[in-house]
């Protein structure tokens, strides 16, 4: 898992997860290609590069190999990635880290959760602070009112009280000097829900 993704390089990287046990052999660009429905290899090359950089993926130095997912060293379950920041304020683009977080299990949920650490003041309200680090369940859907990590634009992450309606999803900061922010479904992608806060007091 590796946040923030584009949703066609998630969708890669869970096509490759759900039949790395079941392919005989890594596939090559053109299979992934036949497999995802894409017709440009250079744009797939662009997208895998992505993953690259993300450390999911190994780097292809020899195109014939297939693209082979990163064995990603086993952890204490108790540790979760720490992804980089997330705005509470106007939307920022999260910054990848390669750290994990000891996080307690009653603070995490049973499914896929990671760490970011929140930038701004919008969520002050809902006892949020700038530096607090909050544990976020991996969903891409939410139910209205859920405090949500929402990609906007698939390059803006930010942390807002989610609202959906016919047209519309409306972003709610928990700051009264704060106006909520208002885009067209197509703009907005879930990526987690608020599940655990973890603040550390100097």
């Amino acid at each position: 898992m590796s946040y923030p993704l584009t949703r066609r390089q998630q969708e890669i990287y869970e096509y490759l997860q759900t039949h790395a046990r079941e392919l005989p052999h890594p596939p090559t660009f053109d299979e992934l290609c036949a497999a995802l429905g894409l017709s440009s290899k250079g744009s797939l090359h662009k997208q895998i590069q992505a993953l690259v950089d993300a450390g999911l993926v190994e780097p292809m130095n020899n195109q014939r190999r297939g693209i082979r997912l990163t064995d990603l060293p086993e952890h204490d379950e108790n540790q979760l990635p720490l992804l980089g920041f997330i705005a509470a304020g106007q939307p920022i683009e999260a910054i990848e880290q390669k750290e994990t977080v000891q996080v307690p299990e009653f603070l995490r949920t049973g499914r896929p959760c990671y760490v970011l650490e929140v930038r701004g003041d919008s969520m002050i309200d809902d006892g949020i602070l700038d530096g607090d680090r909050i544990v976020v369940e991996q969903r891409d859907s939410a139910r209205n009112g859920e405090i949500v990590v929402a990609l906007v634009d698939d390059s803006d992450a930010t942390l807002k009280r989610i609202e959906q309606k016919r047209g519309a999803v409306i972003l709610h900061p928990a700051n009264a000097s704060m106006k909520p922010m208002r885009y067209t479904p197509d703009r907005v992608r879930i990526q987690g829900v608020l599940v655990g806060q973890m603040r550390r007091y100097h």
